[in-house]
């Protein structure tokens, strides 16, 4: 009997997997990565990119201007006009959710608080370039650090496409820097030739990417670790194989280390659903890759929509699909993804490709902890106090006396000294 093309897992068994972070060796690897570049620079950083094949022999490491404006232009076809409407999409998106974002101004007696909202100086955004070029992961990244008001965004992809280079160009980035990899994070970190240090880094990449985000993140600011891209559907006897077989592929494609995984209401779904992978499968120039993720994930059979529930909030999954009768009956009792697709329609790659939401998102359980990529990533929420006149006396004891608490008797007289002070 052959074995099933989507393994019968329990939810325990990815929660489990989520703990196991970046491999030691890894780590370390990347940490001598890191530092050569820190204190090598440019120097460094070519040594590496030529070592990797990131910047082939005679090309430019730096990309600006003039060549990012000119792979636009010379896309084939309707590709400009496809990559500037999708840009618009994620920029709408983007727009709307830094308009939620407000400043606040409130009083106290004597005086003003409140906080205001402002970008980072500069954010370095990652975009992979292995097995497939990812000008996608540019748009996510660039277009959203330039929405949130970033005046420096440098990207770094290995040997980047000209499709990358035009997304870059759609997406406002001052440039590209042709380097992958921890010693791409470390370039974009500390500041390497025309690249100034970077308050935050973001984007997906490999496990030497992640180690060095890990590495560098007490000294700037990172999105995630983000680790192989996981995809949970959930369906119900109402769910059309065919289409649930395709939303699997779509995410097993991805990488072999991806993770697709089908939570079933319905015992029978299970066996159609491998079925149709299977016929799918067979012309599908990705298939070796697609076979070896199905293998990461598998199918949890459930005989209630509660356990479904359960299971989804176990695993914390990247990307949830709800394909189910009563899709939109569901969102309220799911406590835990970096991004929801609600009903059958509601394809999981139409997240992946500009519909407006970001794409960049928590893997490996951390969904528990945070969302997805945002403006808010590349902002600061600053706080300020005002005293217009005295302030409140009893504000002024009460400080005192909290100091004192804690045996801080400096900090207690400060506070005091303003009393009754015009």
């Amino acid at each position: 009997m052959s074995q099933a093309i989507l393994p019968r897992r329990r939810a325990e068994e990815f929660r489990a997997r989520n703990r196991e972070g970046v491999p030691a060796e890894i780590l370390a690897e990347a940490s001598d990565i890191v530092e050569r570049v820190r204190s090598g620079g440019e120097e460094a950083l070519r040594e590496y990119t030529t070592r990797f094949g990131d910047c082939l022999l005679g090309k430019p490491l730096y990309l600006t201007g003039a060549v990012l404006t000119s792979a636009l232009e010379e896309l084939p076809g309707d590709a400009r006009t496809r990559l500037e409407r999708i840009a618009d999409r994620i920029r709408t998106f983007a727009q709307s959710q830094l308009a939620a974002l407000t400043p606040v101004d409130n009083t106290v007696p004597g005086g003003r608080i409140g906080h205001r909202i402002d970008p980072v100086e500069g954010a370095g955004c990652y975009a992979p370039g292995g097995r497939h070029p990812l000008p996608s992961s540019v748009l996510m990244t660039a277009l959203t650090a330039r929405v949130a008001g970033v005046p420096s965004v440098w990207v770094a992809s290995p040997n980047p496409a000209p499709i990358t280079l035009a997304a870059a160009a759609v997406a406002g980035a001052d440039g590209v820097l042709a380097a992958g990899g921890a010693h791409a994070i470390a370039a974009l970190a500390f500041g390497v030739g025309p690249i100034p240090p970077s308050d935050v880094v973001v984007g997906p990449g490999n496990l030497y990417v992640t180690a060095a985000k890990q590495l560098l993140a007490g000294q700037i600011k990172i999105d995630m670790l983000a680790g192989p891209s996981e995809l949970v559907v959930v369906a119900d006897a109402t769910a059309d194989p065919a289409w649930v077989a395709a939303d699997l592929l779509a995410q097993a494609e991805h990488d072999p280390d991806a993770v697709p995984i089908l939570i079933s209401i319905d015992a029978e779904l299970p066996s159609w659903v491998e079925k149709e992978i299977e016929r799918q499968l067979e012309d599908l120039p990705t298939a070796d890759t697609a076979r070896a993720a199905l293998a990461n994930g598998g199918v949890i059979v459930c005989e209630t929509e509660e356990d479904a529930c359960l299971a989804c909030d176990d695993i914390a999954p990247e990307h949830l699909h709800l394909s189910v009768s009563n899709a939109e009956s569901w969102p309220d009792r799911l406590h835990h993804y970096g991004a929801l697709f609600i009903g059958w329609r509601a394809a999981e790659v139409f997240g992946d490709y500009g519909v407006g939401p970001n794409h960049v998102l928590p893997t490996g359980g951390t969904a528990r902890a945070r969302g997805g990529l945002s403006v808010m990533d590349f902002l600061r929420v600053r706080t300020w106090i005002q005293a217009d006149s005295d302030l409140d006396p009893e504000l002024i004891e009460d400080v005192a006396w909290f100091a004192r608490q804690e045996g801080l008797e400096a900090h207690a007289r400060a506070a005091e000294i303003r009393r009754g002070q015009s």
